[in-house]
């Protein structure tokens, strides 16, 4: 494998414009992220035009710290690496055009990378031992999905959800109970001082055989609890709807997953995405991974969010494997996992 390669990791898929230098996918020489959460926790959720301003207006600031804190110059860089989708088309746009503008002006050869396979590689960068095949539970704002990955860039998707999405689920049930945006952070606190068996909320596609998911009809269940208690002028136990509302959804998530690799018969299991920072996922998946006699890894809480680092770390992996980008590529929103990108 050739070593000493440093890739810029730019990313702008969504509310958080982040930049990093890595070296050999797993030595992060620097990396710099600036969240909109502020801006948008106002609206109860990203406001797409806000989120391709602020990434405007923060970019070429970014760009110049990460370089200054790498100590580089853009001609010691192997590459520049950025993602291309999923996610905010205008946000998108805006990462896609720094990183071209970088590509063109200093010759460097230009990589897109999918955002989820970005999530997914955040579990190399710690883990250098780590090595597919193995599955990924995909879980963040906007995606929850279990994904087979036999190789570097290949990619099976099992199962997804139906409708909603758990961080999206999470930020609408805890826009309900009125504890704010974003709504996975504040669950997860709220629970850890409920009981998970108090309120049993249902458990959708839990025996369905496949590896889908379906969080519509739990969070109807959630708001339909709430309104009940309302009108009953009965006091909300917010820590026990929280901790039900969230043990309804790990048992899924949890459940399907290692069905998933018992069925490519697999025995390594790695969590991605912003979602993956929850507490109560992470101690159930250690519980049951342990009993499956699974390994299981997980990025640091910091490499769960959104940030540049698992960009440039993908964006390695795809340099070794000669992919290049034109600069005539645009951003496409709905990119799936493994589809292949004409430009």
């Amino acid at each position: 494998m050739q070593r000493n390669v440093y890739i810029l990791g730019i990313e702008t898929s969504c509310d958080e414009t982040a930049a990093a230098v890595v070296r050999d996918a797993h030595d992060v020489i620097s990396s710099v992220v600036a969240s909109q959460v502020e801006f948008h926790q106002k609206f109860g959720g990203v406001v797409p035009e806000i989120a391709s301003r602020k990434h405007l207006e923060m970019l070429n600031p970014i760009l110049d710290d990460v370089m200054a804190r790498a100590g580089l110059k853009y001609e010691q860089l192997d590459a520049v690496a950025v993602t291309i989708g999923p996610g905010l088309v205008g946000a998108l746009l805006m990462g896609l055009g720094a990183a071209k503008v970088v590509s063109y002006v200093k010759g460097l050869p230009l990589i897109g990378v999918n955002h989820l396979e970005g999530h997914i590689y955040a579990n190399f960068v710690e883990h250098p031992d780590l090595k597919p095949p193995l599955i990924a539970l995909i879980v963040s704002g906007g995606h929850t999905m279990i994904v087979y990955m036999k190789g570097h860039g290949e990619y099976e998707l099992m199962g997804q959800t139906l409708d909603d999405a758990v961080g999206e689920a999470y930020d609408k049930v805890a826009a309900f109970l009125g504890l704010g945006y974003p709504g996975g952070p504040v669950i997860d606190r709220e629970a850890r001082e409920g009981n998970p068996n108090a309120i049993q909320f249902p458990r959708a596609m839990m025996r369905t055989g496949d590896f889908n998911f379906s969080l519509s009809g739990l969070k109807t269940a959630v708001l339909n609890y709430v309104s009940h208690l309302n009108l009953q002028a009965r006091e909300l136990p917010l820590h026990d709807i929280a901790a039900g509302f969230q043990a309804a959804v790990v048992d899924v998530l949890v459940s399907k997953t290692l069905l998933a690799a018992k069925e490519k018969n697999v025995g390594v299991v790695v969590l991605a995405g912003g979602v993956a920072a929850n507490s109560y996922l992470r101690k159930r998946m250690i519980e049951e991974t342990n009993k499956e006699g699974l390994m299981l890894y997980y990025p640091h809480i910091t490499l769960c969010t959104d940030n540049a680092i698992m960009i440039a770390a993908a964006g390695y992996y795809r340099y070794l494997a000669g992919d290049r980008m034109s600069l005539k590529a645009n951003p496409i929103p709905n990119l799936r996992l493994g589809q292949k990108v004409e430009v």
